[in-house]
Formats: structure tokens, sequence, C-alpha cells
């Protein structure tokens, strides 16, 4: 696909234009409306898709929990491996701008089958929680104050930290709008036991001195808006002494990782990244 249709794509989908006004581009980029079905097809999430793993897995205690946040109650979903009587470490997982969906769900059982016990929180809750819809997700999203969402994130690491089995240390990883989220938390809290940002916003350089965990940075090499504000960060993450890892996979595009959106996919950078995850994730937090 021209490459100018997914960064059209991105724009809408982060600055972002309206619907209306993201069509007429496309169409136009098309030279007509009769390929617009199959492109979109190609680039949006398709909920449909199989999750890597079940709802309903046998290895897996999936539920859905209420902790409380920074702001009140929220929502998340809480998954552990069934058959271990193991001391776990905690990790959150933090999702995309839309919102706690299926494929955040699949990610969070990824990882509880990794030896983790996840939670992934819905940062809609303060707005009644993540609807079906991703482009009134998307519009939610713009209406929470990161700073108060960053408290809802500080409510989880204790939730986490308070479980039994859970062995007292908590990580987060986070997509998109939720790996700007962990760069976020990371800076507010000091407890924080290992940060892994998935294409995610960069913080205020100037805040990077106050970061105590250690943090794994993926970067596509496409991303043309997020990687802007990459070398500043860099730059004081190693002027601040900070531990961190970065990885920019070349060639591939925001939201490699994201399965349900076939253009924008990528399996070899996606499964080397979370094996690289998954490895930092045991490293910093035990297990």
């Amino acid at each position: 696909m021209d490459q100018r249709i997914i960064d059209l794509y991105d724009e809408y989908t982060h600055a972002p234009l309206e619907r209306r006004v993201f069509l007429e581009r496309l169409t136009a980029m098309l030279g007509g409306a009769a390929l617009v079905p199959a492109v979109l097809g190609a680039l949006e999430p398709n909920p449909a898709a199989a999750a890597a793993v079940a709802a309903d897995d046998s290895r897996l205690d999936a539920r859905w929990e209420e902790y409380q946040g920074g702001t009140g109650p929220v929502r998340g979903y809480l998954v552990r491996p069934k058959q271990s009587e193991a001391v776990l470490p905690g990790v959150i997982v933090i999702h995309e701008n839309r919102g706690l969906n299926p494929h955040i769900q699949d990610v969070a059982r990824r990882l509880a089958l990794e030896g983790f016990v996840v939670l992934a929180p819905d940062l809609l809750s303060p707005l009644g929680g993540t609807p079906e819809d991703a482009d009134r997700a998307r519009s939610m999203i713009g209406q929470l104050e990161s700073s108060k969402v960053v408290l809802d994130l500080v409510g989880a690491m204790s939730f986490l930290m308070a479980r039994d089995r859970t062995n007292g240390k908590v990580g987060a990883v986070g997509f998109c709008w939720g790996g700007g989220m962990v760069n976020q938390l990371a800076v507010k809290s000091p407890d924080l036991g290992a940060g892994v940002v998935y294409y995610g916003r960069s913080p205020d350089p100037a805040m990077a001195g106050i970061i105590k965990a250690p943090l794994l940075l993926h970067y596509a090499g496409l991303d043309q808006g997020i990687n802007q504000g990459v070398p500043a960060y860099e730059e004081a993450l190693k002027t601040a002494g900070v531990r961190y890892e970065k990885h920019m996979y070349e060639g591939v595009n925001h939201a490699f990782n994201n399965d349900t959106s076939a253009e924008r996919y990528n399996e070899p950078a996606a499964r080397l990244a979370w094996d690289r995850t998954v490895k930092f994730l045991k490293a910093s937090l035990g297990g």
C-alpha cells in the first residue's frame, strides 16, 4: 500500500482528523471511491480477527475486577496463569487510543502465559467505559486528562502489589497512546519496576531525570510523528543515567504489533519486539 495512505490514516487516528475529512482525502488519493472499502479493510483493526489466546483458555484465570484509581473506580481485566502456585511479578497493559478492546485483552492473556499477573485497566472507566465504536473511543480518549490517567495507573500498581501471590514488583507495557502513558507513569511513580513503550509519545525531556524504572523503547522506522520526539528523549535519558534500551524497527509502521490491522502489522518485528519485551520484564521484575 502507498505509504502516503498509511500516513494519512495515522493522521486520522492520532490528530485526529474528522472521519469525513479523512474519507474525502482518501477518496481523492485513490482517484475515486471504488477502492475505499478495500483500503479501509486493510487499514482498520478487525475486531473479528482471531485471538492468539482464546478468552476461555484453560491455562488462565481471567476475570473482570474493579479497583480504586485516582479518579474513582476503574474496571480492569485481570489475568494470571491458572496452575501456577508461584509468586509472580505484576504487569499493567495499557491500551491504545481505542480503549480496552478485545485485542488488548488478548495481549494481556498472551503476557499472562509468559508468567505474569496481568491487569489491563479500562482507562475510559471515568467516562463510562470503552465503547464498541472505535471512533467514539478515540473521541473519549481526547477528553481524558493525562495527569488523572496517571493517577488511575498508580492505583493499578497498588492493586497488583496487594494481590496474593505477586512479588510486589509491577511493570507496565503500553501501545500507542498507552505507550505514552507508560512514559508518564515512569515520570510519576518511582515504584514502577519496568516500563515497555511501544511507539508511544515521549514525555518532556526535562522530566527524564526523575525516572527510576528501566525502560525498553520500541519504535517504528516509518512512524514520523512519534519519532520526532525520540532523539531529545534519548539524549535526556543518557544524560540522566536512566537505564534503557531503544530499538528502531526499520521499514515498519506505527502499530506494527497490532495483528488485527492487516496493513500495518509486521509479524517479524512484532515477534522480535515481543521476545525482547518478555525477556526484559523477567530480568527487571523477576519470574
